[in-house]
């Protein structure tokens, strides 16, 4: 049997056109992630996907139809991913320590693993209201997940009692989703970054930081953070 790629996709010529629609996906989530809906040209998602530009129009039939598909797939992938997260979590995790969680989970996936996800988040007020009908769909499923999760946390009366769960599941998605905008590497770890949120969240949900709840997300007992020293400005 072929090993290499190349004898593999012709010896499959469905495998090849799969592959080459999910690069030319990537590389449009590349270009959106980086220049937004108004700066992104097909000629440079062809030249990112190392394909010629009318060879898109045999997988998507407008640049508005390969747009939708990244603003949908990047929720929906990170939907799915905070949802496997959630799901390996011991039985015992307590509803704040699922939230560490969830925080952790969406910076790490929207900030380092997935330009679909990063592109779908900066694009969301940028793309016409037709292009976002099945990402804004989508978003709503994800913010079940966010719904849920708090909800829970109130239940077991580990929210502040003067906190509106809506209001507050909201700011905190923004928060989240914020961090896309102005994370970069140079602007440091992402290891502090995750520690930060969920700080910010735990102390600002939790009655009393959430201290009732011994044990974090990874079943290590919480401490304070590390503070490493500020890098010169």
């Amino acid at each position: 049997m072929p090993r290499n790629l190349d004898a593999i996709a012709a010896a499959d010529p469905g495998q090849k056109s799969a592959r080459t629609r999910q690069r030319i996906l990537d590389a449009a989530a590349h270009m959106l992630s980086r220049k937004g809906y108004a700066g992104t040209r097909l000629a440079d998602v062809a030249r990112q996907a190392r394909i010629a530009a009318p060879a898109i129009y045999y997988y998507f039939a407008s640049r508005d139809d390969l747009v939708e598909e990244v603003m949908w797939s990047g929720i929906a992938r990170l939907r799915e991913h905070v949802s496997g997260v959630l799901a390996a979590l011991p039985p015992d995790a307590g509803p704040l320590d699922r939230i560490d969680a969830a925080v952790e989970a969406h910076l790490r996936y929207s900030l380092e693993v997935s330009d679909h996800t990063a592109a779908s988040i900066r694009n969301a007020g940028q793309v016409p209201e037709g292009i976002a009908i099945r990402q804004t769909a989508e978003a709503s499923v994800y913010g079940d997940i966010w719904r849920k999760l708090l909800q829970d946390a109130d239940n077991a009366s580990l929210l502040r009692p003067e906190l509106d769960p809506m209001a507050a599941r909201m700011m905190v998605m923004g928060a989240l989703n914020w961090a896309a905008e102005w994370w970069n590497p140079r602007r440091g770890s992402i290891d502090v970054v995750v520690r930060t949120a969920q700080s910010l969240v735990r102390h600002g949900l939790g009655i009393g930081g959430g201290g009732g709840e011994s044990q974090s997300a990874s079943g290590a007992r919480p401490g304070p953070l590390a503070r490493p020293g500020r890098p010169a400005r």
